[in-house]
């Protein structure tokens, strides 16, 4: 019976791009009913996709699991390792990483190859785990900047209209509706709301 071959994409966020992991996996000859995206942070294994793909590895026992990178795989060191020993221990699946050719279980099958294998996952799961903190870093050290310029973080205020406080009164004594004060003051329902809230 041919290998069973499943590809799993990551990237960070739901605005990042995953074709050029995509373009990789259909390159290697997989199908796209075989292709499992998160959209989601490495920072644990607690991936929809992710844990889809598991589950079909475990009753699949003695198919490949190809990654572009360690990273896409996660980034907690510690939890890379436990998540690779249970891969290839529990569900029985082998692993291909492709930018890391070391990193290829069907290769390495003596004990020596293994030892090579666990070195260097070791070390790319160490690897990947310092780049997030350091973007963590890089990012906290950013916005204290930032703030030290007094930049501004979030939506901006909205500013009262000038002829608010008149339509305010046109509709305080009835002469006209909220919904027509908020048309001539070209507010919003909640906007409105909330300068009544601040006038009064």
């Amino acid at each position: 019976m041919d290998q069973k071959v499943y590809g799993y994409i990551r990237v960070s966020s739901k605005d990042q791009n995953p074709e050029r992991q995509i373009q990789a996996m259909l390159a290697e000859g997989i199908t796209e009913d075989r292709l499992f995206i998160d959209k989601q942070s490495g920072k644990d294994f607690n991936r929809q996709e992710y844990q889809t793909l598991k589950r079909m590895l475990k009753d699949s026992p003695g198919s490949l699991l190809v990654i572009l990178s360690i990273d896409r795989l996660g980034r907690n060191y510690e939890e890379i390792i436990n998540e690779w020993k249970i891969l290839t221990t529990e569900c029985k699946a082998d692993i291909k990483v492709l930018d890391s050719p070391l990193l290829n279980t069907t290769l390495y099958k003596d004990l020596l190859g293994s030892f090579i294998s666990d070195l260097i996952l070791q070390v790319l799961s160490f690897v990947a785990e310092q780049e997030r903190t350091f973007i963590r870093t890089r990012q906290a050290e950013g916005i204290a900047a930032a703030k030290a310029k007094n930049v501004k973080f979030g939506r901006p205020s909205a500013v009262v209209p000038e002829n608010f406080e008149e339509e305010y009164k046109k509709w305080k004594s009835g002469q006209q509706t909220a919904v027509q004060t908020m048309k001539h003051t070209n507010t919003k329902k909640s906007t409105f709301y909330k300068f009544v809230k601040i006038y009064e």
